[in-house]
Order: structure tokens, then C-alpha cells, then sequence
């Protein structure tokens, strides 16, 4: 499924997006720049998070709580990740594995830790404030 949008109809998007993901791994396909965390945190918001704050860059992993539901949102930029192994280190597959949402930008850096149950987010950049964005479910 592909959806052609302006930056400022990121929230419009957003809300058509998030019922049609089949699956609560997301993983974000993207180069820099074009807007993964951007588009992150418009979903957040869809489903009701208002604590976000940055990219979890240097943490790895930020955790929002979702009002009204016993659900988490678990926001991962894998890009600082040198080697899968650091994945384990820091329990990745606790996460991915919790049934909680999982936002994963950067998935590239563990291809062997995803499961096949997922749904990919792609973004290109088409000009300086319009994108593209495919949705795939596995």
C-alpha cells in the first residue's frame, strides 16, 4: 500500500496508517533525514501517547506508556548498534517478544533477531516536504 503526503498531513496519515498494520513490530525503512522518527511519533500520538519527546539515539530504547491500555510502546534507533550481538545484550528479544508495540528504526543492524511476523513502514523522500510511504505486513 503506498500513500504520497505533504509533512504537514504527517497526523492525517498517521491515523490511516495505524489500523492497517497487522502486526505490532513495526520496522522503518528509511535514509536519514526522510523522517522515521517524525512519522513515529505521529503514530504515538494515534494511539494516545503525549510523553514523547526524542529519538532514542543514544539510549537505544525509549518506553511510553499508552493511556487506557496495558500496552507500551517501545521506540528502538538500532543505528549506534555496531554488532547484533549488542542486541542481546540489552534483551531486544524480551522486547520484540512482550506483545507490546515496537517501533524499530533502523532494523538492518539485527536481521537475524526479526521476527517474520512484522510490518515494514518504508519512507522516501520525494522533495525537501513531500514523502512516500509503503506499507508491507508479513
Amino acid at each position: 500500500m503506498e500513500f504520497t503526503y505533504q509533512l504537514e498531513e504527517i497526523d492525517r496519515i498517521a491515523a490511516k496508517i495505524l489500523p492497517l498494520l497487522t502486526h505490532k513490530i513495526v520496522l522503518f525503512q528509511a535514509p536519514m533525514g526522510a523522517g522515521k522518527t517524525t512519522f513515529i511519533k505521529a503514530l504515538a500520538k494515534q494511539l494516545g501517547v503525549t510523553t514523547m519527546t526524542s529519538s532514542p539515539t543514544f539510549s537505544i530504547v525509549n518506553a511510553y506508556d499508552i493511556p487506557h491500555s496495558h500496552d507500551t510502546l517501545y521506540h528502538f534507533d538500532l543505528y549506534r548498534l555496531e554488532e547484533e550481538e549488542e542486541a542481546y545484550d540489552f534483551g531486544f528479544e524480551e522486547y520484540l517478544y512482550s506483545g507490546n508495540w515496537c517501533f524499530i528504526e533502523w532494523p538492518d543492524q539485527t536481521p537475524n533477531l526479526i521476527p517474520d511476523d512484522h510490518s515494514t513502514i518504508e519512507i522516501t523522500i520525494l522533495d525537501t516536504l513531500e514523502r512516500k510511504l509503503t506499507l508491507t505486513n508479513a
